[in-house]
């Protein structure tokens, strides 16, 4: 018979956002459920306790935006690494979105990812599939497979999907079959710049994406959205502009969500500097009105949820001029504490950077988790054992070379940030300790 593993976490600040608990207590884990918060049972015996004196005691991370780089790089072990990379951070779920290589837009690739990710026993894994074949905009790809292959909705990832007309079927067959969909705002023909239109785009030479490319995409999807009650997810929303289009839009009670990424919370465009191809992402980073504005959208709730945008690019893609390298940039173990550094500087309270990369961006997932799964983003007796806890007064430099993903590139390299993971459990189990 095998042995029920029982964890008893002691003395640590409690901080559940879902349901506002915040007080120091103990946590009582058995058989991947947590069994009590509080008052622990005289005769719970744990097998391994864990000291959180001084520290905080938080649901598990969820992250809406990680590429694991696989399919398509086995040979390089790049899901061990960046699943590493993920727990270390404190995540304890993630979605990845579809566009690998090849690209998630089959069954067998989807069944491949979950397997492999389930294997190596560390965060939980939620595929995105692919929207359209090969991203390409031209055929819609068979949703009711991939969905029973484990995908929890249908995305375009980066590409821009230029044809209204493929939009508009794909709404209506989500909508039908109660799927969601998941994009970026930006138009096809304006979104083919490598920075943010405006002045220092303009002096440097580079060319622009300007915020229109935001908008007129988010009117097409909203109007689209009116017509066929379908459910949406706007990825990685990067103006002010954008912001308050998605504001007006869940007034006008549209089924929509949103999230941002620690990139556009944090930089401007100033922060390209003389050509820095880290800073080179997308969406590009805009100017310091359109960064205030995000920040505000994701106090007062129009954005759901902070992701980290989580994308590995190696030496090569990286190191060319700023405009033919490959955007992108490492972000899933600086989530925390930019989060924190979010709540220090803008004078939000703990339990709402929280909030946004714990029950909020599980509350995006929604019904696609399932009923076992449901409860992720939370800390609740009898919920999922996920668990992230970390030492808020501690500090550290980040060095790309100290960072467990194979992608060293990060515009954030040698920020001094809060807040550090000592210990992250997925199911009751303990996946990192520091």
């Amino acid at each position: 018979m095998k042995t029920q593993t029982k964890i008893l976490i002691k003395g640590g600040r409690v901080i559940d956002p879902a349901s506002a608990f915040d007080a120091i207590a103990d946590v009582a884990l058995a058989d991947g459920v947590v069994q009590a918060i509080g008052k622990i049972a005289p005769d719970f015996v744990p097998t391994q306790t864990i000291d959180a004196s001084g520290c905080i005691v938080a649901p598990g991370l969820v992250d809406l935006a990680v590429r694991l780089r696989e399919p398509g790089h086995e040979h390089e072990h790049m899901l061990e690494s960046e699943m590493a990379a993920a727990v270390a951070g404190g995540v304890t779920s993630l979605v990845c979105p579809p566009d690998t290589d090849p690209v998630l837009d089959e069954p067998g690739l989807v069944e491949m990812l979950r397997y492999r990710a389930e294997k190596l026993q560390q965060a939980r894994v939620y595929p995105l599939g692919a929207l359209t074949h090969g991203l390409a905009g031209e055929t819609l790809t068979e949703m009711m497979q991939l969905t029973e292959a484990g995908c929890v909705a249908f995305s375009q990832a980066d590409v821009a999907l230029s044809n209204t007309q493929v939009l508009q079927r794909a709404f209506q067959y989500a909508s039908t079959f109660g799927y969601a969909i998941w994009l970026r705002a930006q138009d096809f023909h304006l979104g083919q710049g490598v920075a943010a239109s405006g002045a220092l785009a303009t002096r440097m030479g580079l060319s622009g994406v300007p915020v229109a490319a935001e908008t007129i995409a988010l009117h097409t999807i909203f109007e689209l959205m009116r017509s066929t009650s379908a459910r949406v997810h706007i990825c990685r929303l990067s103006s002010g502009a954008g912001v308050e289009l998605v504001r007006q839009a869940k007034r006008d009670g549209l089924n929509v969500t949103c999230d941002v990424s620690i990139n556009s919370l944090h930089l401007t465009d100033a922060d390209m500097g003389y050509f820095d191809s880290r800073a080179r992402l997308n969406p590009p980073l805009r100017q310091q009105g359109d960064r205030d504005a995000l920040r505000a959208g994701l106090l007062d709730g129009s954005i759901d949820a902070l992701v980290s945008d989580h994308t590995p690019v190696d030496e090569d893609a990286k190191n060319l001029p700023f405009a033919e390298s490959e955007p992108g940039a490492t972000g899933v173990e600086l989530l925390l504490s930019l989060a924190l550094k979010w709540s220090a500087d803008s004078g939000v309270s703990l339990a709402r950077a929280l909030d946004v990369i714990s029950a909020g961006p599980a509350g995006v997932l929604g019904a696609a988790l399932g009923k076992r799964q449901g409860r992720v983003g939370r800390l609740q007796v009898d919920g999922i054992a996920d668990l992230c806890v970390f030492d808020p007064a501690v500090s550290w430099v980040i060095e790309p070379s100290a960072l467990r993903s194979q992608g060293k590139h990060t515009p954030f390299s040698g920020y001094e940030l809060p807040g550090r993971v000592r210990c992250t459990l997925v199911a009751g189990q303990v996946v990192y300790q520091a």
